[in-house]
């Protein structure tokens, strides 16, 4: 390859520092983030009656944040493993976006679960205590597991532009040397690391696959073994992962426009990957829309009584405005916008992006609230408040909170770190020019 185009390939690649509109975009997560904090201390110190989570519904929108985090870090699997271990190698500039947006969402996942307890600090004897008939204890093994896998595929191929970033310490800066000398110290960039770096991102990539289907499996089971209307279904395997994938690659289209725009990545994340990523999403909102018919049809079918009030809440009733809206955004107008090829262009798939990224957040509040509000024995002899949910303040600042402390981790390791591989895209560009 030309030294000029291999030296220009790297220099378009490498961190840059923050203009005016990302020291205004870091202010604003850091600002959300510190209100997420305070309120966060005072459920600590008054309990959680500062929330409006009572005796029925005992999980709220910390759960459904939960259950929204770890949807969308199965996109890490997707992408990274899945079309890696199929050889496709137009997703290459998407899979470090993939692993973080993996990383920082598991991440927050396992924090907001400790968020939700009344009492954190007896977090230890989950562990002391725990019980492997207990889908909980599943649930914390394979969280645990996904992320340092995650982590290890986004180490990994991190080492190689390392090196090649310690050649440009006058453009990255003396700090951010030292950073990139310590976690790239053993790094030599022999023929022998290269191959064993290879072989672990292949096992990696195998053992991943597993654990991300078990991941939402066992928190869909969190669910599914408890014996209340709108849970009690085996389908929810199933409906949890393609809904999981249907997010995650929704989450990917937004990080792949913003980069693209922020840092001018135009030749990198081209017009083609939005158009195959808008493909992809077509056929995950399909498949998640069959489980969703899947779901709401066999008990509609059947009618049983506890179905038939919640089913008719979510269709008709209470929950019905947002029900709707979660089906239409999520699914029906993302299928819409990207069947057209002039949809798949990069701001159509962006809104499209954005619009399965909000409407899946509040399809994982309808999973939790309505169900908890239409338990088999009827209320009776309860306050008017234990009949209807809405968050707290407090809790729609920690949950707005949490995701702005995703997106932070996302926002601070762009700022760092190179979002596309640069050896990675050097080796691809020289093979292409030999073919």
């Amino acid at each position: 390859m030309d030294s000029i185009i291999k030296q220009k390939i790297t220099e378009d690649l490498l961190p840059q520092p923050f203009g005016k509109k990302g020291k205004i975009w870091l202010a604003v997560l850091t600002a959300l983030c510190i209100v997420g904090l305070v309120a966060y201390i005072r459920q600590l110190s008054n309990g959680l009656v500062v929330t409006s989570m009572r005796d029925y519904v005992s999980w709220g929108i910390y759960i459904s944040n939960f259950v929204f985090f770890v949807a969308i870090s199965l996109v890490g699997s997707l992408i990274t493993a899945v079309l890696r271990l199929t050889n496709v190698h137009w997703s290459t500039p998407l899979t470090r976006i993939a692993e973080i947006i993996a990383v920082a969402a598991i991440t927050f996942a396992a924090i907001i679960i400790v968020v939700d307890m009344g009492r954190p600090e007896r977090f230890y004897n989950l562990f002391i205590h725990g019980r492997l008939q207990s889908p909980i204890i599943w649930d914390v093994i394979v969280i645990t597991t996904y992320f340092f896998v995650s982590l290890l595929l986004l180490y990994i191929p991190l080492l190689p532009d390392f090196k090649i970033l310690l050649k440009f310490k006058e453009k990255t800066g003396a700090k951010l040397n030292k950073l990139y000398r310590f976690l790239g110290s053993f790094w030599k960039n022999t023929p022998d690391q290269i191959k064993i770096s290879e072989r672990s991102i292949g096992i990696l990539s195998i053992t991943i696959i597993p654990i991300a289907f078990s991941i939402h499996t066992v928190t869909s089971w969190l669910f599914a073994t408890t014996y209340r209307p709108g849970w009690d279904s085996t389908n929810f395997g199933a409906y949890f992962i393609s809904g999981a994938f249907l997010v995650g690659a929704g989450g990917v289209v937004v990080a792949m426009y913003v980069f693209r725009q922020s840092y001018k990545l135009e030749k990198y994340i081209t017009e083609s990957h939005f158009d195959k990523m808008g493909k992809l999403l077509v056929m995950l909102a399909l498949l998640y829309l069959y489980f969703n018919i899947n779901e709401f049809l066999v008990p509609a079918f059947k009618m049983k009584k506890p179905e038939e009030e919640h089913l008719t809440g979510l269709f008709t009733g209470e929950f019905a405005p947002l029900f709707w809206f979660a089906v239409l955004t999520a699914m029906v107008i993302p299928i819409v916008i990207l069947l057209f090829k002039s949809g798949r262009k990069p701001l159509p798939a962006f809104i499209a992006g954005i619009l399965v990224v909000i409407g899946s957040w509040f399809k994982r509040y309808l999973i939790v609230t309505p169900t908890l509000l239409h338990p088999f024995l009827p209320m009776r002899d309860v306050p008017a408040n234990y009949r209807h949910y809405f968050p707290s303040w407090e809790e729609w600042a920690i949950a707005i909170g949490s995701l702005a402390g995703a997106m932070l981790i996302i926002t601070l390791f762009a700022r760092f770190f190179p979002i596309i591989p640069i050896q990675e895209t050097l080796t691809e560009t020289e093979e292409h020019e030999k073919a």
